[in-house]
């Protein structure tokens, strides 16, 4: 049975937005040629193939439902025809919400140790006490309940993990392979050329886009994807945590709080930067005053302490409330909600401040001077003249942010202010791990699973950003 959260609804809106945006730009050549710009460049195109990895898995995890308990049985055929309406059960659904990835990952989430474990390892991390076949008691670490079970010998690990890994790789290999060649044969049928042609093209670099750089990118993703898929099916990749749940799995189910986190905020803080801040700029008087005012006000408020007072309001709603949330998963959903909006109430006067400014001195263009001089209304000469200016501002700034707001989500995890603890999340990770950076022998692999999960997401969309900021930038733009 299906269950819509309302990030779910809100990521799929934002999808939508998305696609209706690019179906804009793609008519007018003023955001046409930056995106073209932003796609022939290979710094570009390698962390958008890195993020769309990313967004892939967020998105199979917003798929959310209830999964089915018992199926319909079907009508005993030894019992009477007139009996058969009554046996028949009708299905019965689990209160439980799990998402499309969770089933996808079923083998990872339900293979829970008893506590720590190292990466790849076959033995708990901890000594405990072992019977022996006599009846006594000797302090050892015991074998996992899961990692490297179907090992009959512990010495044939190391050997185990080489061929899966290399068998992973050739899976990887024999993916990319198939999306390549249905990559280059969409070209050379789209440019009516030989498929050899266009390979060879694509492999010498002579493509305006740079479709080698994608493909290189595309095989490493790829390969490492199947390796750690493989692998994973056996071990436990990043160890286990002090509950002894899959580290890797918690990293992956992390994504979507971390995309959530930077891509909603943002459909919360735009309307109100944008309307503000042209308003400002545009009407100026009065309406300036009372604005610069509010953002200036919003501004001084130390964000922490106002997202933090936020968040025990709601903690104090939801405690009193108990009633009105059917599950644990949609409690941590409206918390998550509750957070992107106060981040986006709190990171909205920025991009209008800089709204403010370019709308000043666009109403001074003639052509804005000269629409006012027909007597063309106010909402007309903004949505035709001032807009469309200023959306490369406004693209910018968005691109900038998402990476300022993941981090964010760790930071305020970290001290209790973020997200629910029951919803994964890198913060809530590092939160975790915190503790257990103290312990000898150190534990380390939360605390550096929930970083390279977060860098790469973070560097990805920080080098994105650098491209989408030189493409549109009218400035850097003219100067090349």
């Amino acid at each position: 049975m299906p269950v819509i959260l309302i990030t779910d609804a809100l990521i799929f809106l934002l999808i939508a937005v998305a696609i209706a945006f690019g179906l804009y730009a793609a008519r007018h050549e003023h955001l046409r040629g930056p995106w073209r710009q932003v796609g022939r460049s290979p710094v570009g195109v390698a962390a958008l193939v890195v993020i769309v990895f990313y967004v892939g898995i967020g998105l199979l995890d917003s798929l959310h439902f209830h999964p089915l308990i018992e199926p319909m049985a079907p009508a005993d055929l030894t019992d009477q025809r007139t009996d058969q309406r009554t046996d028949q059960q009708a299905p019965t659904y689990s209160t439980q919400v799990i998402s499309v990835l969770d089933r996808w990952l079923s083998g990872l989430r339900e293979r829970q140790e008893k506590t720590f474990s190292a990466p790849f390892a076959i033995q708990l991390f901890v000594k405990e006490a072992i019977e022996q076949p006599d009846g006594s008691l000797i302090r050892g670490y015991p074998r996992l309940e899961y990692g490297g079970a179907h090992l009959a010998d512990p010495a044939q690990r190391d050997l185990d993990i080489l061929l899966r890994g290399l068998f992973g790789m050739v899976k990887g290999l024999i993916a990319w392979t198939a999306v390549m060649t249905i990559l280059i044969a969409l070209r050379a049928w789209h440019r009516q050329q030989s498929f050899n042609d266009s390979a060879s093209r694509i492999w010498r670099g002579e493509t305006k886009t740079p479709w080698r750089t994608v493909l290189i990118t595309l095989a490493l993703m790829l390969v490492l994807s199947f390796v750690a898929a493989e692998l994973a099916a056996k071990y436990h990749i990043l160890g286990t945590d002090k509950v002894g749940e899959d580290v890797f799995y918690q990293s992956l189910k992390s994504i979507r709080t971390g995309l959530v986190i930077g891509t909603l905020t943002t459909l919360v803080m735009l309307p109100a930067a944008v309307i503000l801040g042209i308003m400002a700029g545009y009407f100026g008087g009065r309406t300036d005053d009372v604005i610069q005012y509010l953002y200036t006000t919003l501004s001084s408020i130390p964000g922490v302490l106002l997202i933090a007072a936020a968040i025990l309001m709601l903690q104090v709603y939801m405690t009193n409330h108990a009633d009105q949330f059917q599950s644990l998963v949609e409690r941590a959903d409206l918390r998550l909600l509750f957070l992107c909006i106060i981040l986006g109430v709190t990171s909205w006067t920025g991009l209008c401040r800089l709204l403010r400014g370019e709308s000043l001195k666009l109403r001074e263009a003639d052509y804005v001077q000269a629409a006012r001089s027909l007597g063309v209304r106010h909402s007309t000469a903004i949505a035709r003249h001032i807009l469309p200016n200023v959306l490369h501002i406004v693209m910018i700034t968005v691109v900038l942010d998402f990476s300022g707001l993941v981090l964010a989500e760790a930071v305020l995890s970290y001290v209790n202010i973020g997200v629910d603890p029951t919803m994964n999340s890198w913060g809530n990770m590092i939160n975790s791990a915190r503790l257990e950076l103290a312990r000898d022998p150190m534990v380390w692999w939360s605390l550096a699973a929930a970083f390279v999960f977060m860098f790469t997401l973070v560097l990805a969309a920080n080098l994105l950003a650098d491209v989408v900021r030189d493409a549109f930038d009218p400035r850097l733009r003219g100067a090349s």
